[in-house]
């Protein structure tokens, strides 16, 4: 499995722009954890990349999603470490993150809207100006972007970082991908 084909699978099952930016910069905030970690990149990367490709084809069911999407990247040749990342960052399964992988696209998947949230919210909505602690600050206003679960954006501590060193290392690796994002 090589990102080109990732990417061929995703603009076959994902036709909202939204959604694949949100994928893209969970694949880059996933690469920089696995940096960060002296972990694999690429396949750290590509998890997060692939985690929502399910989201239109299962229209929403939270019981289906994810259990699709690992079935999905399986068919592209993902490994079980991967398929297993995808399937348990839905916690309507019951399958509680293991690994550091797992953990850290469950805590990555909703810091990338918080942190898009928090650039929107900008007079010239790019990420370049944005600051870790301005992000900090919503983090802590339960009403802004209230889908960006605050719970699992914390349990980056199960990954042994600091929440201001997760939205730091989160927010950087957003930036080197920009212009993707239209940030």
């Amino acid at each position: 499995m090589n990102r080109q084909e990732v990417m061929e699978s995703i603009r076959d099952n994902v036709e909202n722009a939204n959604l694949i930016k949100h994928m893209l910069a969970t694949e880059a905030i996933m690469q920089a954890l696995a940096r960060r970690m002296g972990e694999d990149e690429n396949e750290w990367g590509l998890a997060g990349l692939l985690h929502d490709i399910d989201v239109e084809l299962t229209e929403g069911d939270m019981a289906s999603h994810s259990k699709l999407g690992a079935d999905l990247a399986r068919d592209l040749g993902a490994s079980e470490a991967i398929a297993n990342a995808i399937l348990c960052h839905n916690e309507t399964h019951g399958v509680a993150p293991e690994t550091s992988m797992e953990k850290a696209l469950f805590c990555s998947d909703p810091l990338t809207g918080l942190i898009t949230a928090a650039v929107l919210v900008r007079p010239d909505k790019k990420l370049e100006g944005l600051e870790a602690k301005s992000v900090r600050k919503r983090f802590k206003e339960k009403s802004f972007a209230a889908g960006a679960n605050r719970e699992q954006i914390a349990r980056c501590a199960d990954i042994g970082l600091e929440l201001d060193e997760f939205i730091a290392i989160g927010l950087e690796a957003m930036r080197g991908i920009a212009p993707h994002l239209g940030l």
